[in-house]
């Protein structure tokens, strides 16, 4: 590279020296030769001029042919003076119109002058007896103006000649100057190429190698410091990764076991449920009947104490055939044979409504809902969710008022956003995670019968569907339960905007969800 860097130095020293030589032979040629030889020409255009008019002169005696001879001698002064400027004291062209200058005096002392002095108006009788000498003079004078004016010729020649070469060694050299760095060029490129883009090249295929999953590949580095370095920082990262991807990858496998274990523990505990409850409703109803029979046999033939104890077995007896039937029903809650479906819980609403007509009319209650959409769930689960929350509004009344309830639906982008609310006695704020807790109860057991599950079990239902529940802890005028469910299709006007749209409530028929 330094022997390369030197031969370029060279080569720009030689093709500046060249150029400002081609300016120096240029400037000689345009500035001296040429101008040097046209005031040549001029000079010995002059002498032809006066010699014509003191030849003319003699023969005729006429003044105007004096006009070309004063002429000649004006324009011979100003090419002497531009010669004497162009041409040096050592110039050899220098002693030739030195030379040149000696005939022009002497054929002007012996010839011309003589003869423009003699009076005018008839011819001089000295041209006619000097014609001889004075045509020699002249012709000797004309040779010293032939040879200046060949020095000159040379001399123009020379000074293209030597610009010429000049540029033709200006031209291979630049020539040369572009041949090397075209070679710097392309060797610095195979220099490049084989001492980055190589290791690059091997650096993103290691790269790759990785990005495709093969963490233990180690990154090789080679090449510049630089890339050395990229190539170290590129192999530290793969080297954290990899301990990252194994650690996340164990602590994957332990989250999947114990997944795995947690499905198989709900699975153990909803079957557990469901047998048990199952299994414990037979016997429990033989014990509620018999007891039954019992009070409805002996009344009156026991004692008040006896009569009060077998009360308490009845309604203890009654109140666990409940508590197990709730038990069922939330074991049931979290599947379904069927897959989801489109539902429309308008005919939901009317089904939850029919099976609740009795408390209903025993309550008084007023119901009304929006127009109710379709939404993607299992109708089963549905209704008993439906149930359970108007239930419950019903059953959370306020003893000086009628209840009033109101089923309400807004879209909220891919969902529908249901609520219920009512004019009963409410939930305080700070319980509004707690009664979504199976078993949690909020009143004493003879104001409000129940077992506790009923929100818990719509909050199951709504999880199973993808939905959220809330308590709506801004509503103070009784309690608005929220939740969401999966709309079925494109938000439509009618349903989207949704207002109050009275609906009676009252049905007939009982149903077989619990409304606690």
């Amino acid at each position: 590279m330094g022997g390369t860097l030197a031969v370029l130095v060279v080569l720009g020293l030689t093709g500046a020296w060249l150029l400002a030589h081609g300016t120096t032979v240029n400037q000689r040629l345009v500035d001296r030769s040429a101008p040097a030889l046209i005031a040549a020409v001029r000079l010995d255009a002059s002498l032809v001029n006066q010699e014509t008019g003191v030849r003319g002169y003699g023969m005729t005696g006429h003044a105007d042919f004096l006009e070309p001879y004063r002429l000649g001698v004006a324009e011979q002064d100003r090419a002497v003076r531009e010669l004497r400027q162009l041409l040096t004291a050592a110039d050899e062209r220098t002693v030739a119109l030195d030379a040149l200058l000696t005939r022009a005096d002497s054929w002007h002392e012996r010839y011309a002058d003589p003869i423009v002095a003699a009076p005018s108006g008839r011819p001089v009788p000295l041209a006619t007896a000097q014609a001889e000498a004075g045509k020699a003079a002249f012709d000797a004078l004309r040779a010293a103006s032939i040879t200046l004016n060949g020095q000159l010729t040379e001399a123009r020649a020379q000074a293209r000649a030597d610009l010429v070469a000049v540029r033709t060694l200006r031209n291979w050299t630049f020539t040369a100057i572009a041949a090397v760095i075209l070679v710097v060029a392309v060797l610095a490129f195979v220099g490049l190429r084989r001492a980055v883009s190589g290791p690059l090249a091997r650096l993103a295929g290691d790269a790759e190698r990785v990005t495709a999953g093969s963490f233990d590949h180690p990154i090789r580095s080679g090449g510049p410091a630089d890339i050395q370095t990229v190539a170290w920082a590129v192999d530290l990262m793969r080297s954290r990764l990899a301990e990252a991807y194994t650690t996340s990858e164990q602590a994957r496998l332990k989250v999947d076991r114990q997944a795995d274990e947690l499905r198989r523990s709900n699975t153990d505990l909803e079957q557990f449920a469901y047998v048990a409850s199952h299994d414990l409703q037979e016997p429990l109803r033989k014990v509620t009947s018999f007891c039954q029979l019992l009070q409805r046999r002996y009344a009156g033939q026991l004692d008040e104490r006896g009569d009060q104890y077998i009360g308490f077995i009845v309604d203890g007896a009654t109140r666990m055939q409940r508590l197990i039937q709730d038990l069922l029903a939330f074991s049931r809650a979290g599947r379904a044979d069927q897959p989801a479906e489109t539902v429309e819980l308008e005919q939901v609403y009317d089904r939850a409504t029919d099976s609740l007509a009795l408390t209903v009319q025993e309550a008084g209650a007023e119901l009304s809902h929006d127009v109710l959409p379709a939404v993607i769930g299992h109708p089963s689960h549905l209704e008993m969710l439906l149930t359970n929350l108007l239930g419950n509004a019903v059953k959370f009344r306020r003893p000086d008022r009628a209840p009033v309830i109101h089923v309400g639906a807004v879209r909220d982008g891919d969902q529908w956003q249901i609520s219920v609310t009512d004019n009963g006695i409410g939930i305080d704020p700070q319980y509004s995670d707690r009664v979504f807790v199976i078993f949690q109860r909020l009143h004493a057991r003879d104001e409000f019968p129940g077992t506790g599950i009923g929100l818990a079990l719509c909050k199951k239902i709504i999880e199973y569907h993808g939905g959220r529940i809330w308590l709506d802890t801004e509503y103070s005028g009784g309690t608005r339960v929220v939740f969401t469910l999966n709309a079925a299709g494109p938000a439509s006007g009618s349903a989207a905007a949704a207002g109050p749209a009275a609906a009676a409530g009252p049905a007939a028929a009982a149903g077989t969800a619990s409304a606690v």
